[in-house]
């Protein structure tokens, strides 16, 4: 693989520090490099191939798209753009979408919509977002203002203005912030870079309850945490609200760049129109079909009941690990979004140690393994990474 990776250091932006391995194919839950190594993935490109690698149906749905329309321009209608349109809405129980090439551009035109529908109901563009502390929502400008680490923010100053921070779970904390100025609320529902900290109930509760009677939007992150991964097809479904604004992508396309948000019929109706927001790709034939196609196969393969069995024999496996080994704090987490707290900020030293033993697993928070498995997981899957993983410890 070395020769690979020499020319890649060569040619390629050094704003990565790679892992070194070259990726060459996938089957299932597996990798392999092209030294023809086996990896058990667990980390699923950071949430992104929930049907796994090399599903059947979804390769025949591309390629049959391939063949006849891969882009088209906004300027005029698409067939699967249309279909995957009105299967989000279903899914999501919401109103309008927008198709977008990424998570983090659509956390930008979920800002851009907040400020919209302030401004069309006020007449002035003096709004404030509150966002959360440790969060993390891409790396625009953009969507890196509303990020809540300014590790990820000092060298870009200044970002974009009107944005306060509140702490996550802690309700006083967002009331202390709210005033006439705020426009919109944006959290994720279950933090994923910052640590696998899920929402409390009460806390995303009472914070929709703020919402109604200020008339502020509530937008929701699912971009990791949506998509079946709690067991729900999103995680906001289990606590009995629905935003104002929600942002998907990664599983969206299973390992086709697409992104979206998606408005309610209040918001949709008040917020932007032509000539307020666009994109020259976002929405084409190729990854729409690819949106169309992940949602027909999570209910033909239902997915999301084998998201709701394996769960369970997941978060007891983990659990045992944290009672046999006391460099483990914690178990966080919910579904097939799980994170291991790690003492003495070793969870880095385990991931290294574990991509030797053919297990792939990523961090969070600097000292969390987190665990994001394709969402077709058996409990046989779980075994073997679990002797892997204990291995590497």
């Amino acid at each position: 693989m070395n020769p690979y990776m020499d020319r890649g250091e060569e040619v390629i932006l050094h704003t990565y520090n790679r892992y070194p391995v070259v990726l060459d194919r996938g089957e299932g839950v597996y990798l392999y490099d092209v030294d023809h190594r086996k990896y058990l993935d667990f980390a699923s490109g950071i949430g992104v191939y929930s049907l796994g690698y090399s599903n059947e149906t979804f390769k025949h749905n591309i390629k049959e798209q391939v063949d006849k329309l891969t882009h088209t321009s906004n300027l005029y209608y698409n067939v699967p753009a249309i279909e995957a349109a009105e299967k989000l809405i279903h899914a999501t129980k919401m109103s309008k979408v927008f198709f977008t090439n990424s998570g983090t551009e659509a956390i930008e035109g979920a800002i851009k919509v907040a400020r919209k529908y302030a401004f069309n109901k006020t007449g002035n563009t003096e709004h404030e977002i509150i966002a959360m502390e440790h969060s993390f929502h891409g790396r625009s400008l953009g969507a890196l203002s509303v990020t809540g680490n300014p590790a990820y923010q000092e060298a870009f100053k200044p970002l974009i203005g009107g944005i306060q921070f509140a702490v996550f779970n802690d309700i006083e904390s967002v009331k202390e912030k709210v005033n006439d100025k705020t426009c919109a609320i944006l959290l994720e529902t279950i933090q994923g870079e910052g640590g696998i900290y899920p929402a409390d109930e009460c806390f995303l509760k009472e914070i929709e309850k703020i919402c109604k009677e200020r008339d502020i939007l509530l937008i929701l992150d699912e971009i990791q945490c949506g998509m079946g991964r709690t067991g729900t097809m999103f995680a906001y479904e289990s606590y009995g609200i629905t935003p104002d604004i929600l942002t998907t992508a990664k599983a969206l396309g299973n390992g086709l760049p697409v992104g979206a948000f998606v408005l309610n019929e209040k918001t949709a109706k008040a917020s932007l129109v032509p000539g307020d927001h666009g994109t020259t790709y976002g929405g084409n034939p190729l990854a729409c079909a690819a949106v169309s196609s992940v949602l027909s196969l999570y209910e033909d393969e239902k997915i999301l009941k084998n998201v709701q069995k394996i769960s369970k024999y997941f978060e007891k496996q983990l659990d045992k690990l944290v009672d046999q080994y006391e460099f483990i704090e914690e178990r966080r987490g919910k579904g097939l979004m799980q994170g291991l707290v790690i003492k003495e900020r070793l969870a880095g030293d385990i991931v290294k140690r574990a991509l030797e033993e053919g297990l792939i697993l990523i961090t969070a928070g600097g000292n969390v393994l987190r665990f994001l498995p394709p969402l077709i997981i058996t409990e046989a899957d779980v075994d073997t990474m679990i002797k892997l993983l204990k291995k590497s410890f």
